[in-house]
This record gives C-alpha cells, sequence and structure tokens, in this order.
C-alpha cells in the first residue's frame, strides 16, 4: 500500500485563542461541524469526530499553537500523523496542516475533507459577518 503526504497553510482572521478552542474543545467543534465531538486536550486519550468518521489518539498539544494527533486508518504499519500549528500573523493568524502517511487510496477524500469540511469549516465560523 502507498501513502501521502498533504501540507496546506490557511489564514483565519480570527484570535489565537479562538482557534485554538476550535480545534480542541468539543463545544466549539460542535458548533462549525454540526456534529457531537470526543475531544480532549490529554495527551494519549482517544477522539472522534463527526460521529465516528474520524477517530484516533490525542499525541501531543501545546497551548494556543500547536496540535498533534494519530488518526486511525484500519491497520496500517505506520501512523499517519496530523499535526496543526497557529501562528500569530499582524492582523490575522495563519494555520499550518502537515497530514502524513495517508493510504493513496483515502488521499483525494481527506484533502477534501480537510479543505471543505474541517478547515474550511472553522474558516467559514469565523469569518461569516
Amino acid at each position: 500500500m502507498n501513502y501521502k503526504d498533504y501540507k496546506t497553510r490557511l489564514k483565519l482572521k480570527a484570535e489565537i485563542e479562538d482557534i485554538y478552542a476550535a480545534l480542541t474543545n468539543p463545544f466549539t467543534i460542535e458548533l462549525w461541524s454540526g456534529y457531537k465531538a470526543v475531544m480532549s486536550t490529554e495527551p494519549g486519550s482517544e477522539f472522534s469526530l463527526w460521529d465516528g468518521d474520524i477517530v484516533g489518539k490525542n499525541l501531543e498539544f501545546e497551548e494556543n499553537k500547536k496540535m498533534v494527533q494519530q488518526w486511525y486508518f484500519g491497520e496500517q504499519p505506520e501512523p499517519s500523523i496530523v499535526t496543526i500549528k497557529i501562528f500569530q500573523q499582524k492582523n490575522h493568524c495563519q494555520v499550518e496542516l502537515v497530514h502524513t502517511n495517508i493510504p493513496e487510496e483515502d488521499f483525494e477524500d481527506i484533502c477534501e475533507g480537510w479543505n471543505d469540511y474541517y478547515l474550511g469549516a472553522i474558516k467559514e465560523f469565523f469569518e461569516q459577518e
């Protein structure tokens, strides 16, 4: 089986604390995703988004800076790791996403998911008038 990596950056007009909450707080996740979320900033805890469509393990958190997760894709030999970093810029924040070891057959769906339903939904949530 082949694996691919996905990287993207996104500008958000929002406070860094609010973006971090949108990634880590189950109540905030529910606001932008429309689904109940199981999420904790406890390393080693498991998470579940979109009624279990996305599940995995939380590995590392740096408040208002960074989040690292392992996403589960069946029985794959190398873990699929998601790293999201948030940087304060002058009048906005930059969110940097790196998702490694995505199974090739899931790659298109995962990229579309990040752009349309995950990061895209967070951007829409913060930038709606």
